[in-house]
C-alpha cells in the first residue's frame, strides 16, 4: 500500500460534525508514550484504516484507565480516573471499545461497570482475529513463512480474560512455524510487569521473571517473540537485551505483524 500519512479521527471533532463513530480506540498511556509501543499504536491504526473501520480517539480527553494505581493499592486514585475517563465516554455515548492494552481492557471490561461504565471492550487480537474469520484480512503475503515464532500470554489477557486463541489463530495466518513456550495458556509464566511491578526495584537475591521467562522463550529456538500487551512488550525487550540476543532475536506486537504482512 502506499505509504501517506494518516490522519486520526478525535472524538470531540467527530462529535461537533454529528457523527458517533462504531468504536472507540482506547489508545493507553504505553501506546501514547512508550516510544516503543507507539510503533504499535501507529502500526494498528493502519489496520483500521487499511479496513475502514469508523473509529475515533479521545486524544487529550483520555487519562490513564487506573490500572496500575488500582494494582499498587491508590484505590482513591483510581476511581477518581475512573469516574472522570466514565464522564467523557459517556458523554460521546460509547458502546464499543477497542485497545492494544490487556490491563486497559481487563479495567475497561470488568472494573469499569462498578462505576457506571457499561462497554463492549474488545483486545485488538480478538478484533484481528474477527477479521480474518470475516475474510476481510487476509494474511498472504509470505513474509514470515521461514519466521519461527513463539507467543507469551499476557496475565490480563489469558488468566484473567481467558483470551488464548484469538491470538493464536492470527499468528497461525501470519506465521510460518509457531512453537509454544512450555508454560503457556493458563499455565504461562508472567512476564514481571504487572500489578505495579514495572515500576518498582528488584528484589535482591532472586532472579527476576522477565530474565526466566525470555529465557523459557528463547529455549523453544523462535527468532520471533510475540506479545500483545506493551507491559509485556518492556520485558521481553529487556531480558532478550539481558541475554545479548538482540541482533537475532527479535520482538513485535501481533498488530505490528499484521501491519508488515499487509504491506502498510
Amino acid at each position: 500500500m502506499e505509504n501517506h500519512k494518516i490522519t486520526v479521527p478525535v472524538m470531540a471533532e467527530v462529535a461537533a460534525a454529528g457523527k458517533k463513530p462504531e468504536f472507540l480506540f482506547w489508545v493507553g498511556s504505553a501506546g501514547a508514550f512508550d516510544d516503543r509501543y507507539k510503533k504499535v499504536t501507529r502500526a494498528f491504526v493502519k489496520i483500521l484504516h487499511y479496513l475502514k473501520v469508523d473509529y475515533a480517539v479521545l486524544g487529550t480527553e483520555e487519562m490513564d484507565s487506573g490500572d496500575v494505581a488500582r494494582r499498587a493499592g491508590n484505590e482513591m486514585l483510581f476511581q477518581m480516573q475512573a469516574m472522570m475517563n466514565i464522564e467523557v465516554l459517556n458523554g460521546y455515548e460509547v458502546k464499543k471499545i477497542i485497545t492494544c492494552d490487556p490491563h486497559d481492557f481487563n479495567t475497561l471490561k470488568n472494573e469499569y461497570p462498578d462505576f457506571g461504565g457499561n462497554y463492549e471492550v474488545i483486545h485488538h487480537t480478538q478484533f484481528l482475529e474477527q477479521m480474518i474469520r470475516e475474510g476481510k484480512l487476509k494474511p498472504q503475503s509470505k513474509l514470515f513463512e521461514n519466521s519461527k515464532m513463539t507467543y507469551h500470554d499476557p496475565c490480563y489477557l489469558g488468566r484473567g480474560n481467558e483470551i488464548y486463541e484469538a491470538p493464536r489463530k492470527v499468528l497461525s495466518a501470519i506465521a510460518g512455524m509457531k512453537v509454544e513456550m512450555p508454560r503457556n495458556r493458563s499455565h504461562a509464566l508472567c512476564c514481571g510487569a504487572g500489578g505495579g511491578q514495572m515500576f518498582k526495584e528488584a528484589e535482591k537475591g532472586k532472579k527476576e521473571i522477565f530474565i526466566e521467562r525470555t529465557e523459557e522463550a528463547l529455549s523453544t529456538g523462535a527468532d520471533i517473540i510475540v506479545t500483545a500487551c506493551p507491559f509485556c512488550m518492556v520485558m521481553m525487550t529487556d531480558g532478550i537485551k539481558y541475554k545479548n540476543q538482540e541482533e537475532r532475536i527479535k520482538n513485535y506486537d501481533i498488530a505490528e505483524l499484521m501491519a508488515m504482512d499487509l504491506g502498510l
